[in-house]
């Protein structure tokens, strides 16, 4: 199989991941008015998709090395898009078919999630070179383009269901089409050889590099949800303001991963991860005590791009091992998306009591804690000896 044409293809399913997900998040306003939700109600409806989510994740690394990354996709694209048809049709009738609908799509997605890393992975090992950050930066792109369709959706007075069962349609069948060409790997031979893919909860190293990612995705999510709040509340800046700040964390983000592989592949990860987690770490404390908003701004730039190459990083090191990959990923994966449910309300309670602003130094702890088990994601000899797609048998 033609390697530039599989990494084409997983870009194609990030990207479309990512496009699916902004374009119901572009929709909530519409949802919660159509149903008459408070608040609170709109919160505990949303919480259906995290949980679909994490529960379809630790049973992942089972789907995927049985039916392998290409077919896992088909089948969770077809359920997403079923959970995106139920939301789009049940935001009409009542909360119950929206409530399906988005446990549908959090469980699909959820997969989806771990089965497009797996096979992320087992492209940069062919290539020989870092190339996940990319594929995670398609993924952001995916999110900019269908929340600006979602906006112009809204603008144009298009009804919630008529757009989400468009963008089901669009991943129902460009996600099976994407797949076609992701690599030829013969699963059937590796599963006598891997044993239990739910056994990668019992590896240390496994569950280092979960920690890793738990403290890469804290630190990640929390400035995506607060950044801006915290902006505007400690400075008493504008809203707009806000938003710039905001939007300057998410484009260093963006450039991190997407310049990042070049400085992994010259200087390795362990040495990479360790300089941007000190960036992140004064990034946050400019963000907190700079003083100005122009300081911030320059923080939030830091912050961003500190904790850039975590999360991609984390899913190229638990699938050093591809016989292993799939059972690890979904471990790492599922560590790492709790931490995207467990920040945003741990911020939000230490700032009933200290302020928005100060609540984000409990990041900070965060952030030393990937910096002392970062060792974890050290390449294996084998990769860092110029063979990085050698399967690689590892102590645990």
């Amino acid at each position: 199989m033609n390697v530039t044409r599989a990494t084409r293809a997983v870009y194609a399913v990030f990207i479309l991941s990512g496009f699916a997900f902004a374009s119901w998040a572009s929709r909530i306003p519409q949802v919660r008015d159509s149903l008459e939700l408070s608040p609170r109600q709109l919160g505990l409806v949303l919480l259906a998709m995290a949980i679909g989510s994490v529960i379809s994740m630790p049973l992942a690394g089972l789907v995927v090395s049985r039916l392998g990354a290409a077919r896992t996709i088909t089948v969770m694209a077809l359920v997403a898009a079923a959970g995106l048809v139920t939301a789009g049709i049940g935001q009409s009738v009542g909360v119950l078919p929206v409530v399906i609908g988005l446990f549908l799509f959090g469980a699909g997605n959820g997969t989806w999630d771990v089965a497009m890393n797996v096979e992320g992975s087992a492209v940069e090992q062919k290539l020989g070179k870092a190339i996940m950050p990319r594929f995670h930066a398609g993924f952001s792109v995916g999110t900019v383009a269908g929340a600006l369709i979602g906006a112009g959706m809204v603008a144009l007075g298009v009804s919630p269901t008529a757009h989400l069962i468009a963008v089901a349609a669009l991943v129902a069948i460009a996600g099976p089409l994407a797949v076609r060409d992701f690599l030829a790997v013969e699963h059937s031979e590796e599963t006598t050889q891997r044993g239990n893919p739910l056994k990668a909860w019992t590896e240390p190293r496994t569950l280092l590099i979960g920690v890793f990612v738990f403290a890469a995705a804290f630190t990640e999510g929390t400035g995506n949800d607060w950044l801006a709040v915290a902006t505007i509340d400690g400075y008493d800046a504008a809203d707009a303001l806000g938003s710039l700040t905001f939007a300057l964390f998410l484009a260093a983000m963006t450039l991190g991963r997407w310049f990042g592989p070049a400085v992994l592949d010259r200087y390795g990860r362990v040495p990479t991860l360790r300089v941007l987690s000190l960036a992140a770490l004064v990034g946050l404390a400019l963000v907190v005590w700079g003083g100005s908003l122009p300081v911030a701004m320059a923080g939030a730039i830091l912050w961003g791009l500190g904790t850039a190459l975590g999360f991609p990083v984390g899913m190229s090191a638990a699938s050093d091992d591809p016989r292993h990959a799939a059972g690890r990923v979904s471990v790492v994966a599922t560590v790492g998306y709790v931490a995207f449910l467990a920040g945003p309300p741990l911020i939000g309670f230490l700032a009933d009591d200290v302020g928005t602003l100060k609540a984000l130094t409990a990041t900070g702890g965060l952030v030393a804690l990937g910096l002392l088990v970062s060792g974890a994601l050290r390449e294996p000899a084998a990769m860092s000896s110029g063979a990085p797609g050698r399967p690689i048998s590892e102590p645990q």
